[in-house]
């Protein structure tokens, strides 16, 4: 009997579609959270040799964060378009539910292996201003490349979120 209830909770369209919207927070997020972290251990040793270069070296840590901002923006999207934020809360069916799970896929592994790539580009940029700080802006296109993805990726899943007939 209880086996029933937790396959009819997991299978409500509305659970699905939640599920969907805490994947891309929740997977984007953790990349983001690595990929900034990578940034910030190599930066601090060039903020250590050089304190002047800290805003050179926050620019290029700030860069592998935006991941897990689409990841939020993708979730936002998802629960505006069911009604949980800013409306009446819209009954989905499992399908529908479904989809919206699926729609989320794109940004939170894109996002999530996304981050992590970037900041290991962005990590390289460290490398990049600790001897030719006068190179930032090639230090920021070789970390910026990477990104290219993730807004694709962002794109993919917001496309698919208005896509879905309520």
């Amino acid at each position: 009997m209880e086996n029933i209830i937790w396959a009819q909770i997991l299978l409500n369209g509305n659970v699905l579609a939640m599920m969907g919207a805490a994947l891309a927070v929740f997977l984007a997020g953790i990349g983001s959270a690595r990929g900034v972290g990578i940034v910030g251990e190599a930066a601090a040793g060039v903020v250590t040799e050089d304190p002047g270069k800290f805003g050179q070296a926050l620019l290029l840590q700030a860069l592998p964060g935006t991941q897990g901002i689409y990841g939020l923006l993708t979730a936002f999207v998802i629960l505006n378009r069911i009604g949980v934020v800013g409306g009446t809360a819209v009954e989905l069916s499992p399908m529908q539910g479904l989809m919206f799970f699926a729609a989320s896929i794109p940004i939170a592994i894109v996002g999530y292996f996304s981050a992590i790539a970037q900041g290991r580009a962005a990590a390289a940029g460290i490398g990049v201003i600790a001897k030719r700080p006068e190179e930032l802006a090639k230090a920021i296109t070789f970390a910026a490349m990477v990104e290219t993805y993730a807004v694709l990726a962002l794109l993919a899943s917001i496309l698919m979120v208005f896509g879905i007939n309520l």
